[in-house]
């Protein structure tokens, strides 16, 4: 880790710490929800742990989690659980649904309307992985929280 993850001191923070778990249910704008959840862990990440927090991060992160939970309801039945957490110099999104058959990334097509979610979130993110866990699926992307240590931060400024 680099110093875009060192805290309002200096030190490292305790990033298992820096972590939030989400059960959405069925009942109103669950991508609404998400989201804004997601943007919350992010200031409170900046606000509590002195992480930056790069702009660009923010709407990435928002539309990701838009993505990743649209799907998850779209084509699973049953809860849907999103874990947001700091890893290293990371914003780790992942979403668990019930539904066990991974979803499979469609090749870019211009032509083609909809059905661009997760071709969307792996272009924007810095990785992505599906994988089957007991009961379904986890859907993972990470994105960097600080992409361009000269842009627009909403945190402190790496030293």
């Amino acid at each position: 880790m680099g110093p875009a993850s060192e805290g309002k001191d200096g030190v490292l923070p305790d990033n298992a710490s820096i972590q939030e778990r989400v059960v959405l249910d069925s009942d109103g704008p669950v991508a609404a929800e998400a989201r804004h959840r997601a943007a919350g862990f992010l200031v409170r990440a900046l606000a509590e742990h002195g992480l930056p927090v790069s702009a660009r991060t923010m709407d990435v992160t928002r539309l990701v989690v838009s993505e990743l939970v649209t799907n998850a309801y779209k084509y699973a039945p049953g809860p849907v659980v999103m874990q947001l957490r700091v890893a290293g110099d990371l914003v780790e999104v992942a979403v668990w649904d019930s539904a066990p058959v991974l979803p499979v990334p469609r090749a870019a097509d211009a032509g083609r309307v909809g059905q661009h979610g997760l071709e969307i979130v792996k272009a924007l993110a810095h990785s992505f992985e599906v994988r089957q866990e007991p009961g379904g699926k986890r859907v993972t992307a990470r994105i960097a929280l600080l992409d361009d240590p000269h842009g627009d931060v909403s945190g402190p400024r790496p030293r």
